[in-house]
């Protein structure tokens, strides 16, 4: 099996074992008083986008009182997740935010832990990945900076905000082995985050990036870079501008889980607010314009169906892994 059918059935597992599920209208009623997001990485990544828009649709739906944050890089997200571990009774009112990558670095043993050692809140969101280059200079499409790699490999270094054998590395190999080309033999560049990693693209450190969409939009929009392909099945929404890794002849698609994790032990009543205020953002108008914004997908997938769709996850991944020689 190549890596593209692999991955694509990730992603339409995604958007079907993890369908949005119905939500209670948001009364208006403050559920939690307070929450304090941990961001596993650097500012301007998909992690800190999402915690930051999900504390701005909940504070201002009026569902959880204040909202603060934190970033804490280190260790490919490992040091987060100790953290949460390591101070369990005094993280109750923390929520850390990942994504695929926890998957994927417990694989690779680059932390020792998994997300069975933490309590699972819900996954929330899901978003396309896509590859970017400077707005001036770099590679006309997808197809051209292919080509330019089977003509000199040594030419063309991949940036992305994840470690080598990150998410952002699995979805660059991706589209490379589905455009013919040698994924292995791809060099790949890890930045902390997606503002340092887009800082190395506009300094020419490397010739294209791996990143979230969500990630891309603004930059786009603002003329400072090109989205060349994006791993949706259509064209988004919020950058319609932005084409599909399939028009162009790449049989790439894949979707990003995103969710949150809270300590070890956390009390049932506050797991059950946590969960009743993530359920009712998602009726809310608050919430929506940060979705539409951000180009996000709606997977609402609380508790046990979110235990069970990493599970499988796992399995997936973990053979996609083997296939690149990762493990």
């Amino acid at each position: 099996m190549t890596i593209s059918k692999v991955l694509k059935g990730t992603a339409i597992a995604a958007a079907t074992a993890m369908a949005l599920t119905s939500a209670s209208m948001a009364d208006g009623h403050q559920v939690v008083d307070s929450i304090h997001f941990l961001i596993p990485g650097g500012a301007g990544g998909g992690w800190d986008g999402t915690a930051r828009g999900t504390g701005e649709a909940l504070t201002g739906a009026g569902l959880v009182g204040s909202a603060s944050y934190e970033n804490m890089s280190g260790g490919g997200g490992g040091k987060a997740i100790g953290y949460m571990i390591e101070n369990a009774d005094s993280s109750h009112g923390t929520l850390m935010v990942n994504s695929t990558p926890i998957v994927i670095r417990s694989l690779t043993g680059v932390f020792p832990h998994n997300f069975r050692d933490l309590t699972l809140v819900a996954g929330t969101i899901g978003d396309y990945a896509a590859l970017v280059v400077p707005a001036e200079g770099g590679a006309n499409d997808l197809n051209g900076l292919l080509e330019a790699f089977k003509a000199d490999p040594g030419s063309v270094a991949i940036g992305g905000g994840s470690v080598p054998g990150g998410m952002d590395h699995l979805v660059a190999a991706m589209v490379f082995q589905a455009g013919g080309a040698d994924p292995v033999a791809m060099k790949y560049v890890p930045y902390d985050g997606g503002g340092a990693t887009m800082a190395g693209l506009l300094s020419g450190e490397v010739q294209a990036v791996s990143t979230g969409f969500s990630e891309a939009v603004e930059l786009a929009k603002a003329g400072e870079v090109r989205i060349i392909g994006v791993t949706s099945p259509e064209r988004v929404d919020a950058f319609p501008d932005a084409p599909t890794m399939m028009e162009q002849g790449n049989d790439t698609t894949f979707v990003n889980w995103r969710g949150f994790f809270a300590a070890p032990g956390l009390p049932d009543d506050k797991l059950a607010m946590y969960q009743d205020a993530i359920a009712k953002m998602y009726d809310t108008d608050e919430w929506e314009a940060v979705r539409a914004r951000n180009g996000w997908v709606n997977i609402h997938n609380p508790g046990d169906d979110f235990r069970a769709f990493l599970e499988e996850q796992e399995t997936v991944i973990g053979d996609l892994m083997k296939q690149l020689g990762f493990l």
